[in-house]
């Protein structure tokens, strides 16, 4: 209680004024005017219960309310109060752990902090794969040079090769990409079918000959491996066809014409486009040897026939459309996005110089290149290691 005793005479009394209390009377004996009134209900006292506990009978509801409760209950509102002393040598009660909103955010940002930053690393992780998942998972070109040309060139171009295939008619160029560090290279059928020896020139200008691992003519797709391979082999990182859409940035690097390393860019032009490329080894021979389609590989594409005749025994594959410049030469060698990750394997082009009604003004690519999709070369992997020759 706040409020204090007061003395006779502490406040002046006129004849205007009323006392401080009014004057009460008591069967037994008089009452001091200055005393305050009793209190409505008998005082309580404490019961001993056992030692360090003490119990308080309850007072009526309206006599205290905690301010905690809005007015119900609190020491001696709402039933009787037990205080029990802690136990002797008891420290403090330890604190819970937040449960609240503050601690689910705190939470949902950590997560999605995680997410953000590390995603494709943290799933590389947890599965053990070495290649990427998504062509935008993984970005193999330095954070200066992200989403230029030369970034992805100086990034990618360690990885590309350039093949030269020997064989009884003669020999041709193409290209091919790096796929492991152990030696394991990726390239176009054509470009190696019917050849008695293979070289493979690395983009630091060292030749390694190599042999062929398996190959697939219905894909147009063969591998390769190195023989005593270096250990300092850059494998290029495999991204995700299925996420490339029309329009998105292009990288392509080969080696038209026997200039190693070429770079040329562009856009993905269209996808899913019919390619029907010749499964005649002596045929794909005959046309890279000048026999009409002046070292190009012929093709069908839309119901015409480009760079030559593909013969009797094709097979057609779905394949990216492009408008970066693809030469003789280009086979087997990659278009890459421009993270850095290879979406697909140049395999097709079409140049007006293999028309014999052009001119040569009209020499050269006229933007129509074909690549075949890199999930395409990743599902069949396994059946080209197998030493597949089909």
């Amino acid at each position: 209680m706040t409020e204090s005793f007061r003395r006779s005479g502490e406040y002046p009394q006129g004849d205007h004024q009323q006392p401080a209390y009014p004057q009460q009377q008591h069967s037994s004996s008089p009452v001091n005017p200055e005393w305050p009134p009793p209190p409505a209900y008998e005082p309580v006292t404490p019961v001993a219960v056992e030692p360090g506990t003490t119990l308080w009978p309850q007072a009526p509801d309206h006599a205290f309310a905690s301010a905690g409760d809005g007015g119900h209950g609190g020491a001696y509102g709402g039933g009787t109060a037990l205080f029990t002393a802690p136990p002797e040598g008891a420290g403090a009660a330890p604190k819970k752990r937040a449960r609240g909103p503050l601690a689910l955010l705190a939470a949902v940002a950590i997560v999605a902090a995680a997410i953000g930053g590390g995603t494709a690393y943290g799933i590389q992780e947890l599965t053990g794969n070495d290649t990427a998942s998504s062509s935008t998972s993984t970005n193999v070109v330095p954070t200066a040079k992200k989403g230029t040309v030369a970034g992805v060139a100086q990034a990618v171009s360690p990885s590309i090769v350039e093949i030269s295939a020997a064989s009884n008619a003669g020999s041709s160029t193409g290209a091919g990409v790096i796929i492991t560090s152990s030696g394991e290279i990726i390239t176009n059928n054509h470009v190696i079918s019917g050849a008695s020896e293979i070289k493979v020139q690395l983009n630091n200008g060292k030749s390694y000959t190599a042999k062929v691992v398996g190959t697939d003519s219905k894909k147009d797709l063969a591998l390769i491996k190195l023989e005593s391979a270096p250990s300092d082999l850059k494998a290029a990182t495999l991204g995700n066809s299925d996420g490339v859409q029309v329009g998105d940035d292009v990288v392509a690097i080969g080696s038209p014409e026997g200039l190693t390393g070429t770079v040329t860019s562009g856009i993905v032009s269209a996808l899913n486009r019919d390619v029907t490329v010749s499964t005649d080894e002596s045929q794909g021979q005959q046309q890279q040897q000048g026999g009409g389609g002046n070292g190009e590989w012929p093709f069908s594409f839309g119901g015409q026939q480009f760079n030559g005749d593909t013969g009797s025994s094709t097979t057609t594959y779905k394949a990216l459309q492009t408008d970066a410049s693809l030469n003789p030469g280009n086979s087997g060698g990659a278009l890459i996005d421009m993270n850095g990750n290879i979406i697909g394997i140049n395999s097709a082009m079409y140049s007006a110089a293999s028309d014999s009604s052009s001119s040569s003004s009209s020499v050269g690519s006229v933007g129509l290149g074909f690549a075949i999709p890199i999930n395409t070369v990743k599902a069949d992997l396994a059946t080209l290691r197998s030493g597949s020759t089909g």
